[in-house]
């Protein structure tokens, strides 16, 4: 049976309104406080193709497979401000819809699997009640308070050429990170690497993935996160995103007014964990 902790408040700052360090014991609403939003880019294979060949690049950055010569994961941040829950409109603000900067046709969606930091949990690699820096991959899981779905909303000309080839304007515009509908706790969940992903826009299917197939699995983003950076609880690390984002098809397929928006975790086994919907409103 699925553990579910609503979030009905999100608010930004330091600190987790958890009570104890060992995690959530009860389901409940559980006011989050959020003080970071790391994002990891390039993190399927089969994005990483489909976004070389649609920017026409050679090598993607960061997209090696993990290995010895490999840099490491390709990491931005989001606005705090950019966050918004189940049920929020994302709102694209007229910055986005100017046609001097990109015009209406660029924002785009990212479905992904979330990631909430928390201390570390007791019999988990002996970090219990330790704060989350300098972690090996082993024990890294420990300090996972829960997952949950996310949309890492983009507005692609922001992105790219509106700001030197630099992900976070792009990405950090007010509900640009839809998360919900709840927060799973880890023990629920297990294996956060056997999970089913999917998106869709006005229910057609535009991602599906197995969390699987993430070329740095969360054990190994939470401990290399942690090196040398403090991930207070309640960062928000989002995963990466699969194939079929809209800047990829063709024609392109960007968010219109209207669209709704759903990212669906569910298990292996085909049950579902929670559905994340938003629909897209144009100031």
């Amino acid at each position: 049976m699925n553990q579910l902790i609503e979030f009905p408040l999100l608010r930004s700052g330091t600190g987790v309104s958890v009570g104890a360090a060992s995690g959530v014991k009860t389901p409940g609403p559980l006011p989050l406080n959020v003080p970071m939003i790391l994002c990891i880019g390039r993190n399927y294979p089969e994005h990483v193709k489909e976004m070389t060949r649609a920017e026409g690049t050679g090598a993607a950055n960061g997209a090696a497979k993990p290995g010895a010569a490999e840099p490491g994961p390709t990491v931005f941040a989001k606005n705090l401000a950019s966050l918004c829950l189940h049920g929020d409109e994302i709102v694209v603000p007229k910055v986005c819809q100017d046609a001097t900067r990109g015009g209406p046709l660029q924002v785009d969606y990212e479905g992904e699997l979330a990631v909430v930091i928390g201390f570390g949990r007791e019999g988990e690699g002996g970090a219990g009640g330790r704060r989350c820096r300098d972690v090996s991959r082993a024990e890294a899981l420990g300090f996972v308070l829960g997952y949950t779905c996310a949309n890492d909303v983009s507005a692609r000309w922001w992105q790219k050429q509106g700001s030197g080839g630099q992900f976070v304007r792009g990405k950090s515009f007010d509900t640009f990170c839809p998360i919900g509908p709840g927060l799973w706790s880890a023990a629920s969940v297990g294996d956060p690497g056997s999970l089913r992903l999917v998106t869709r826009v006005n229910g057609e299917v535009r991602q599906e993935s197995s969390t699987g197939a993430m070329m740095y699995d969360v054990a190994t983003l939470v401990s290399e996160l942690s090196k040398g950076l403090t991930l207070l609880p309640g960062t928000v690390i989002l995963t990466g995103t699969p194939a079929g984002v809209g800047a990829a098809r063709t024609p392109a397929q960007f968010l219109k007014d209207g669209d709704v928006v759903e990212v669906e975790l569910s298990r292996g086994s085909g049950e579902t964990l929670g559905v994340l919907r938003n629909r897209v409103r144009f100031e």
